[in-house]
């Protein structure tokens, strides 16, 4: 928006100059100036109909016909809404606005300028400048597009062969699980019960203390064996790696601060999800509107035992906070595990900050 004012004032700055030299009705020159003002603040919508810059054209074509001694601002002015259509306008809609605009300053230029010659070579030069200038940045922007295209696809690919490596190692973390089951826990088991005929037999107990080492033993593998079936860890750690690949998908970076003793706050597997989900979001955020690709998240813990977070980034400026699908979602989020969550500015930065409870 603030580009938009800087051309305003450049184009009320040009038609105000050539009222005080070259206008012979002020009046009606302030008149005409004054609808051509509102016409231009139609210019800063997101889509502009090309009627609007046709009217200013005929505005900048009357009054320099009728009320001017001198053209060459009229040109001039021409040029300047030509150059700012051509930041809005595209294609064969473009090419006949400025081929219209072109021999309209020819005319003027022929019918009243003392030096024909070095006018037209000027104009048709600055408007040949203005296409060429405009094709540049359709280019950028089909590269643009083709660069999300590309980077969407690669974070497409980035998933399907992370969950790839992650059912591979599932597997292969329950084959071995099955494979410690099926032969250390079958011979634990035929220790044990050969301990147990031993000691019967010789009523020694030498062989109980074997055999209550054997069944200890025999527990364990157990525990490892079902550690190593889960299929997905729990806890601050898990959200640690989420965020991390999280910043290399998203590529923006993240100031990522771990607190002492966040490590140790026992979450389950539902309160780490909604840690990894707002802070998630907050990043996607901070990618659509924030003045910078960096940000700031700090985990801590709270007196009582609690996980707190805090995602900051910077603002281009102060505006009222809409709570969209994204916030509200989020906080919908975290009230549901008995959470707070706050979202703030200050000192032109944005702040997303609250409490998980502890499991």
């Amino acid at each position: 928006m603030k580009y938009f004012w800087v051309r305003f004032s450049v184009f009320v700055i040009l038609w105000t100059y050539m009222i005080i030299r070259y206008s012979e009705n002020i009046g009606g020159s302030i008149l005409i100036l004054a609808g051509a003002m509102g016409i231009f603040f139609f210019l800063s919508l997101k889509k502009v109909p090309v009627y609007l810059y046709i009217m200013l054209t005929c505005l900048i074509v009357m009054h320099g016909l009728v009320l001017t001694e001198e053209n060459l601002f009229t040109i001039i002015l021409l040029f300047y809404v030509s150059m700012i259509a051509s930041l809005r306008l595209h294609g064969n809609v473009l090419r006949v606005y400025i081929a219209s605009n072109l021999l309209i300053s020819i005319v003027i230029s022929y019918v009243q300028s003392d030096n024909i010659a070095a006018v037209l070579i000027t104009t048709v030069f600055l408007y040949f400048l203005i296409l060429t200038i405009n094709q540049y940045q359709m280019t950028l922007v089909e590269q643009r597009d083709l660069y999300e295209q590309l980077l969407g696809e690669y974070r497409k690919q980035k998933r399907v062969n992370l969950l790839a490596e992650q059912n591979a190692r599932v597997e292969e973390r329950n084959r071995i699980a099955r494979d410690i089951h099926d032969s250390v826990g079958h011979r634990l088991t035929a220790l044990i019960m050969k301990l147990e005929m031993l000691a019967i037999q010789t009523s020694n107990d030498d062989y109980r203390e074997l055999k209550k080492m054997a069944e200890d033993s025999l527990g364990e593998t157990r525990q490892a064996v079902k550690a190593l079936q889960a299929e997905e860890s729990e806890g601050i750690a898990t959200v640690v790696n989420l965020i991390r690949k999280l910043e290399a998908e998203s590529q923006i970076v993240v100031q990522f601060t771990i607190q002492q003793g966040v490590l140790t706050v026992p979450l389950s597997n539902e309160h780490s999800v909604v840690l990894y989900r707002v802070i998630q979001e907050a990043l996607t955020n901070t990618m659509r509107h924030g003045r910078s690709r960096e940000v700031r998240v700090v985990l801590g813990k709270s007196a009582i035992g609690d996980v707190t977070f805090e995602i900051t980034n910077s603002i281009h400026h102060h505006q009222p906070i809409e709570f969209g699908f994204g916030l509200t979602n989020m906080r919908k989020r975290v009230e549901e595990v008995k959470g707070r969550l706050d979202v703030y500015q200050k000192d032109n930065l944005f702040y997303v900050s609250g409490v998980i409870p502890a499991q």
